[in-house]
């Protein structure tokens, strides 16, 4: 494994929740043992905190420290975004319960521990809202070599009296491509940026019938003028 992926002896305390729901190995003291929700050979899924019917994670198998690992870009890597949105959606197996649904991962500085974790809750309504003006006006990428392009960065609210944050956004119509390849490709490597830096948050369309079947990936980091590297701004978990 390469050094920025991490290695399988690393005492990370979600790393050491996925040894416990794949191979019964009991975390360290104080460290307690986490509540399993579904485990499968590519990705686990636990309670987020605070814990509720919102905020679940998913948390691949294999040894990935974050969105800097780069195996997450490669062929080999398991597509753990559609893994989310399977499990979030109405009808997954922990269907969020909130009325908008919100994907996100956080950069390496933002993030509290060291093995890549999906964040699988809520969005604001507001949110929402906005990305389907910026649809309707076209200020949104339609494809990933346009994802880049200054047009396609837009402020985004977050909670009331945190101001807006810049983000660029491109909307697709699955996630069959993976996402840490096209971040990167097309973002990251063009600006001459670090993955490291990264934010990435994914927000299906929804309308009053549901989900419209195309979804809104968001990215931002520290270089964009109001831009963070982290999901939290977006994301609601409690």
């Amino acid at each position: 494994m390469r050094p920025l992926c991490g290695q399988p002896t690393d005492n990370d305390p979600l790393w050491n929740d996925v040894q416990y729901c794949t191979h019964g190995t009991v975390p360290p003291p104080p460290q307690p043992k986490p509540a399993c929700l579904k485990t499968t050979p590519n990705y686990v899924v636990l309670h987020g905190k605070p814990e509720n019917q919102h905020n679940y994670l998913l948390i691949p198998t294999c040894r990935i420290t974050g969105i800097e690992c780069p195996f997450l870009e490669t062929s080999g890597a398991e597509n753990y975004w559609n893994d989310a949105w399977e499990n979030a959606r109405s009808g997954g197996s922990f269907p969020v319960q909130y009325p908008n649904i919100g994907l996100g991962i956080n950069s390496q500085g933002a993030r509290r521990f060291d093995q890549l974790h999906i964040h699988m809750a809520g969005v604001r309504a507001s949110t929402q809202r906005r990305l389907q003006e910026l649809d309707t006006m076209g200020r949104l990428a339609t494809q990933p070599s346009q994802w880049n392009a200054p047009a396609n960065q837009s402020a985004v609210s977050g909670p009331p009296g945190s101001g807006d944050r810049t983000y660029r956004i491109l909307k697709l119509p699955n996630l069959a491509q993976n996402l840490f390849t096209l971040l990167y490709r097309y973002v990251v490597v063009p600006s001459g940026l670090n993955m490291a830096d990264q934010t990435l948050i994914v927000v299906p369309k929804m309308t009053t019938a549901g989900f419209a079947g195309s979804f809104y990936v968001l990215n931002s980091d520290t270089s964009l003028h109001n831009g963070t590297s982290t999901c939290d701004y977006l994301l609601v978990y409690n």
